[in-house]
């Protein structure tokens, strides 16, 4: 089995939402190790704990550099990331950037990535796909085709699956324990970015949803359980 982790920029911040937090770091670092025992893993991370191209306005630049630094943020992250996972396991760990860093990562290419997986290395992949406008959403479904995955885990923090609006503003919020990804694109569910859904809509990539504070979600979903939400072909 082979599986894409999707983990978003927060998910490595913790409760508070922006740089990184040793604890919340480490949790996942486990997690991912713990995930490998089982199944071949790639994972791609964010970088909205450093800047997200949308606040570019804030800082009083173009999207363009916000998305550059964006993408640096998410290098940051596997770099760290890739510690974590070495210091609580075993395992061999590659990172690999879609933008050319030779002095921290190897560069991304699709069939090194697949024979890193093939011998059960963990691949930690940054810099989305190395253009701007794109959130890593996008390129975690295009790295799951050309990878070859069974499915992606989206590891959301603070939220355990896919509902019908917003949990954290309306209370009565119903979380789907099943939904199609036309569902998710007609209803507007911005859970993920609508055109990785589209993109993984095409190529019938599964999506499981679900709450990377969860201790043990990986490995439960690996083995079978019904943990969030599905994102797949039928509702």
């Amino acid at each position: 089995m082979r599986i894409l982790i999707k983990a978003s920029g927060q998910t490595l911040a913790g409760p508070n939402g922006f740089g990184l937090d040793p604890v919340a770091v480490n949790a996942l670092a486990k997690e991912i190790a713990a995930a490998n025992e089982l199944a071949e893993v790639a994972v791609v991370v964010g970088g909205g704990n450093v800047l997200r191209g949308s606040d570019s306005d804030k800082f009083g630049i173009d999207r363009v550099e916000a998305d550059n630094v964006g993408m640096l943020g998410t290098a940051i992250n596997a770099v760290i990331l890739r510690g974590a996972i070495s210091s609580q396991s075993d395992a061999d760990v590659r990172v690999m950037s879609a933008l050319p860093m030779t002095s921290v990562a190897e560069p991304y290419i699709r069939l090194r990535a697949i024979r890193h997986l093939e011998k059960g290395r963990i691949v930690v992949m940054a810099c989305g796909i190395g253009q701007p406008f794109v959130t890593t959403d996008y390129p975690s479904v295009q790295r799951a085709v050309e990878l070859e995955a069974d499915f992606i885990l989206a590891a959301k923090n603070g939220v355990d699956g896919v509902y019908d609006s917003d949990p954290a503003k309306n209370p009565d919020a119903v979380r789907y324990d099943r939904i199609s990804y036309d569902e998710v694109i007609q209803k507007g569910i911005s859970v993920m970015d609508p055109a990785a859904f589209i993109l993984a809509r095409d190529h019938q990539m599964p999506i499981r949803v679900f709450d990377s504070a969860a201790e043990g979600a990986m490995t439960s979903i690996l083995r079978g359980e019904d943990v969030g939400s599905l994102v797949t072909a039928q509702a």
